[in-house]
């Protein structure tokens, strides 16, 4: 069962009405899902009203399989306990929030516009050395996810390492409410979500709205090589512990910082990491420079909450990638793809492109479009293609409408690429699958709505 959360509580919480239900100071919830797959007895099926399925439709079985219900919708038929509430989402909100409060856990809450999620492994898998840790799984790092990954937390767990993703101004107010964190970790502010936010100074705006959430041992760690974030002077009245790569660089002073940075390529990093007067030396095996940034982050955390420099470093040495975020797969058919398709921005963008710049052989961009990214989104393509003009990539592949802008800035810095572009990502896909061949390299990145992982599935199981 979760700690106090009894059904009398979770009415409470919610302001809802208890129905059919004879013992509620006694009858204990033992998790939540809005997903009817993952119920099981004594578990509270928070039905959501969707655009294809209505979550109320399952109800009636799984009170009689012995699970509770969270409605706005009575059943006309209960063989168990329900709460009815005027919006199951927002009540879903209000009892992980209450839940929170019932724990005593350590609480890690990470955001930024870019590296996020792997910032999250990273940290998970170091304080994994000392403690039981429960980190956020997949994309549950919004408005739904937050609250379920919470609701996941059990006795044994003694840190939570939670993402936080929003797109819009007060909706870190909503997301650190419910997770109340010990410690933020910002990761850098960028040009993401600027349909809503605006500009730079209104994703600082944004993001740094968790400050106002922290408990009272709160801590904010920021990426003081972060011009926005290197602002930040004060935090609830501490100064924030600053993190990068470059110590004489920065613009503040670092805490955490890194030394003899080696670029292995697709096998990943290695560095000395120093944090005040201690230094020790990583392999970091995942691709890419802010993995290094990555590690001095979970240094910083890490020694907050009393890690060694031995167990920071397995951690970091332990760390891998998820699949969609710069996951690298070696396929049986010679192929090696870099599969970075669950979402994209300029700034990871031109990251991922980086790390396809230091593979051996031929060297292939699949790109299609960026999402949310307001009035400058043209231009904003354009530099992603005048930035691999830069860089020592073979072929162009592109779909999409906007990606004619990527096109458009690679052609103007470097007439000489192989350039492809298509309309659409299944026409892409057609000449892509004639022309790579084993030994090639293959970036695979577009925003999650242009569907880019069939190219990742149809590329792994190609047949030469």
């Amino acid at each position: 069962m979760l700690k106090n959360m009894n059904l009398t509580n979770v009415a409470a919480a919610c302001h809802g009405q208890l129905q059919n239900c004879d013992a509620p100071d006694t009858t204990y919830i033992e998790g939540a899902v809005t997903d009817s797959r993952q119920v099981q007895p004594g578990y509270l099926f928070v039905a959501v009203k969707g655009e294809r399925v209505d979550g109320h439709s399952f109800v009636p079985d799984l009170l009689k399989q012995g699970a509770f219900a969270l409605v706005e919708d009575a059943p006309t038929e209960a063989a168990g306990p329900y709460i009815v509430v005027p919006s199951t989402l927002i009540a879903l909100k209000e009892i992980a929030a209450f839940y929170r409060q019932q724990l005593d856990i350590k609480v890690v809450g990470i955001t930024g516009s870019v590296g996020k999620t792997s910032t999250k492994e990273m940290i998970a898998s170091v304080l994994a050395q000392k403690y039981n840790v429960l980190k956020t799984e997949g994309n549950f790092n919004n408005e739904i996810g937050l609250p379920l990954t919470i609701m996941r937390i059990r006795d044994e767990h003694e840190v939570a390492v939670l993402e936080m993703g929003i797109s819009d101004f007060d909706e870190m107010h909503r997301l650190a409410t419910i997770g109340n964190p010990d410690i933020s970790v910002i990761t850098n502010i960028g040009t993401c979500h600027l349909e809503n936010l605006g500009d730079r100074d209104g994703v600082l705006r944004a993001k740094t709205e968790m400050f106002d959430h922290l408990t009272s041992r709160g801590l904010a760690i920021l990426n003081g090589e972060d011009d926005k974030l290197a602002t930040v002077s004060q935090v609830n009245g501490k100064t924030p512990v600053f993190f990068g790569i470059d110590k004489d660089a920065a613009s503040v002073p670092l805490r955490g910082y890194a030394t003899d940075v080696a670029n292995l390529g697709l096998d990943g990093m290695q560095a000395t990491i120093h944090y005040e007067d201690s230094a020790f030396p990583v392999h970091i095996h995942v691709p890419g420079i802010h993995n290094v940034a990555n590690a001095v982050a979970a240094t910083c955390v890490a020694k907050e909450w009393g890690l060694s420099d031995a167990q920071i470093q397995s951690g970091v040495n332990a760390a891998g990638t998820i699949t969609g975020r710069s996951n690298l797969i070696h396929a049986d058919n010679g192929l090696t793809i870099i599969d970075d398709c669950y979402n994209a921005n300029p700034m990871s963008m031109k990251e991922a492109l980086n790390i396809l710049d230091t593979a051996q052989g031929r060297k292939i961009a699949v790109l299609g479009d960026m999402g949310e990214l307001g009035v400058n989104e043209r231009a904003l393509h354009r530099e992603v293609g005048e930035h691999m003009a830069d860089l020592a990539i073979d072929e162009l592949y592109t779909a999409g409408e906007l990606s004619e802008e990527i096109v458009a800035g690679a052609r103007e810095r470097a007439p000489q690429t192989s350039i492809h572009a298509f309309a659409t990502r299944d026409d892409l896909l057609d000449m892509l699958k004639k022309d790579v061949k084993p030994g090639d390299t293959v970036l695979v990145k577009a925003s999650h709505f242009m569907s880019f992982t069939k190219i990742v599935n149809d590329l792994k199981s190609l047949e030469f």
